[in-house]
């Protein structure tokens, strides 16, 4: 919650991965050269790590799972203002993002 990414720049990257298994998930993240890949390699790492200890790790192999739901939301955008010409001042907008991944088993 509350990324300080664009979700327009989330959602191009998300786009990538949605449905993939989750090894060749993270080989894409890992290798796309844009700023929205680290958050959502570190949400996809979490996400696996809550399926691994909900279900216990002796249960679930990590080479079956895949991404079943990904949602990239749009968050609050903070406000901040910048100094201009002629004792102006101008709006700078800088949105955040929410990121909602579910990960499951293939045979699911």
């Amino acid at each position: 919650k509350y990324i300080r990414v664009s979700p327009q720049k989330l959602r191009q990257v998300a786009d990538l991965i949605r449905g993939k298994n989750v090894v060749e998930a993270l080989n894409i993240l890992h290798f796309t050269r844009k700023s929205a890949c680290l958050p959502l390699e570190k949400t996809l790492l979490s996400a696996v790590a809550n399926m691994l200890n909900l279900e216990g790790s002796s249960k679930v192999d990590t080479d079956e799972l895949y991404i079943k739901e990904l949602r990239v939301d749009q968050g609050i955008v903070l406000r901040r203002f910048r100094p201009a010409a002629m004792g102006r001042a101008v709006r700078i907008r800088k949105p955040t993002s929410h990121i909602f991944i579910k990960v499951a088993q293939i045979g699911e």
